[in-house]
């Protein structure tokens, strides 16, 4: 069973923008803090970007993202999204949805995620 399921990944230019999608069970969505990892070509490590607390109050950006990156929740489709705008080649990365207990637990202990989606492909070019 699919709990975390990405979408909308893609290749633009630099400047352009892409909305990711993160479909969830119900569950994982009214309970669990979900976050965007990111992990470049040839990156050992899952770099968290964004992350929003499972009652939407709360949110997370990497100095990298701010400003530019927005994570969002429909309860309504039981969806996380991740707005990025003002893309730039350095943001090329696979995409990868998590949840976890608690946002403070995606922030500090990444490798205890035991809910990750299928990742999808985000390409900038120059």
């Amino acid at each position: 069973q699919v709990q975390l399921a990405e979408s909308g990944g893609g290749s633009v230019q630099a400047g352009g923008s892409l909305r990711l999608s993160c479909a969830a069970s119900g569950r994982i969505f009214s309970s669990y803090a979900m976050g965007w990892f990111r992990q470049a070509p040839g990156g050992e490590e899952r770099e968290l970007v964004a992350a929003v607390s499972w009652s939407g109050v709360t949110t997370f950006y990497a100095d990298s993202a701010k400003g530019r990156f927005t994570i969002s929740k429909d309860s309504a489709k039981n969806t996380v999204y991740l707005q990025m705008n003002s893309l730039i080649p350095e943001d090329t990365a696979a995409y990868y949805c998590a949840a976890h207990s608690t946002m403070a637990l995606l922030k500090t202990s990444p490798r205890s995620i035991g809910l990750w989606g299928q990742g999808t492909q985000v390409t900038v070019s120059s």
